[in-house]
């Protein structure tokens, strides 16, 4: 409950409270929840660190949830309510992380570890991921490889209502903005507010 309000609190912009709430979750469960649990806080913290610039908080934070996650045996107390955060999500949340953070290296090579996440399964995880992306590329200077990925970010979340990842969308667009008398750029803005204004 804890780790789940830390990341709303994250989202509405108070990323050193969240990384607080979700080391406090951690804290107080780590001698008695399972595994993927306390993984799940510490991804958390981390997501939280690295919406706040702690780089090193950041990463620390997330080899402990990735260790956590490593630890997961058949027979673990595994609660099935958090079967979907596997290694592979954490890939997908740590790409934001390192896009957050201003290292787009880092973010794309986790991404290639968050590939293997099927969209017809978790459309909004891997939509939302491709945003993250694309606005990575964005960072990266490569114009034409944000458009890319930012269509197939469109393709995918054209059939998702869901107010976090049009959020994720409108943030791609703010970034493409500058480009905007870019041909190429143009029309994706216009394809993406259509979207946006469809939802």
């Amino acid at each position: 409950m804890l780790t789940t309000m830390s990341l709303q609190t994250m989202l509405r912009g108070y990323p050193r409270e969240a990384a607080d709430m979700a080391e406090a979750a951690y804290e107080r469960a780590k001698d008695t929840a399972a595994p993927r649990v306390l993984a799940f806080a510490k991804l958390a913290e981390a997501r939280a660190y690295g919406r706040a610039g702690e780089a090193k908080a950041a990463g620390v934070a997330l080899t402990r949830s990735e260790e956590l996650l490593g630890a997961i045996r058949p027979d673990s107390h595994d609660p099935d309510w958090l079967s979907y955060f596997t290694h592979a999500r954490l890939a997908t949340d740590a790409t934001e992380i390192y896009r957050d953070l201003g290292q787009s290296q880092a973010a794309i090579t986790w991404n290639e570890q968050a590939d293997a996440m099927p969209s017809g399964r978790f459309t909004r995880a891997v939509g939302i991921r491709l945003s993250v992306l694309a606005s990575t590329h964005i960072q990266d200077g490569d114009l034409e490889q944000s458009l890319h990925v930012g269509s197939r970010a469109l393709e995918v979340l054209r059939t998702v209502s869901s107010d976090r990842a049009h959020a994720y969308l409108r943030s791609l667009t703010d970034d493409l903005e500058p480009w905007k008398r870019d041909n190429r750029v143009s029309e994706f803005l216009g394809q993406a507010r259509d979207e946006l204004a469809a939802a």
